[in-house]
């Protein structure tokens, strides 16, 4: 009789046991799964492209985003820069290395350092920001730099896109710096730096990971910076004609 006692008392706890053990190997497994889906990597060319403009000035310029983390932080690599083909020289190289979490439904907060190869010696600058979607559809990129001189600016990305049709998007782009203080060894003056605007035609040839395009963009520097460049025989004001593509993997 205890055997038999003993027969049902363990089955009764296997009948019980074995399903919540199912149960927790299936919220394990589950669990695993979301947290490999939401780890992320990529790359995104936002601008690959050639420039010629109303001088006859002809550069290379690259803008790109080199990212891997997940939805609560991710680490970018972002770098960009202007290559001069004719004279076979760099015009401008930034590199910039943060660390990106939410801070709410729309912004994510970021931080790191930024390197950066001007004309003229080295700069090391310490970065904070916000990157997200503003009300009305803007793509915003906000940042505020340190250097490692102790000079202080700020730099405002906008980017709107207008969906044409299912293919065809027209961008406009802003980008702006604001210097706090003067770095003449750079060619920067205190206030109104530079501003860039863009407006660029596209076409998706692959679902947004491969779309060419054509465009307009307008440089030109302000204050004591245009000064400094017209001091050094440099021009104040371009225009350029753009062709180029933007390339996601």
């Amino acid at each position: 009789m205890s055997r038999i006692r003993s027969f049902v008392t363990v089955s009764l706890l296997g009948a019980l046991i074995l399903p919540v053990a199912a149960t927790a190997k299936e919220m394990i497994a589950d669990t695993t799964e979301r947290k490999q889906a939401l780890t992320s990597w990529g790359i995104q060319f936002e601008e690959f492209e050639y420039r010629y403009s109303d001088d006859d000035e002809e550069l290379g310029v690259w803008n790109a985003d080199i990212f891997y983390g997940t939805d609560d932080l991710k680490v970018r690599w972002l770098t960009k820069g202007e290559y001069a083909i004719e004279e076979q020289a760099y015009e401008q190289l930034e590199n910039q290395l943060v660390g990106q979490v939410p801070i709410s439904t729309f912004f994510d907060a970021k931080a790191g350092v930024r390197f950066d190869t001007p004309e003229g010696p080295d700069r090391t600058y310490a970065v904070l920001g916000v990157a997200g979607l503003a009300p009305q559809w803007f793509e915003i990129d906000a940042n505020l730099y340190v250097s490692d001189e102790g000079d202080t600016s700020a730099e405002l990305d906008a980017e709107y896109e207008l969906l044409l049709t299912n293919y065809w998007i027209l961008a406009a782009t802003l980008d702006a710096t604001v210097a706090f203080s003067e770095d003449r060894e750079i060619g920067v003056g205190k206030g109104l730096v530079s501003t860039e605007t863009g407006l660029r035609l596209s076409y998706d040839l692959i679902d947004r990971s491969f779309s060419p395009y054509v465009g307009v963009v307008h440089e030109r520097k302000y204050g004591d910076t245009a000064d400094f460049a017209e001091e050094e025989g440099g021009g104040t004001e371009d225009w350029f004609a753009v062709v180029g593509a933007r390339i996601s993997f």
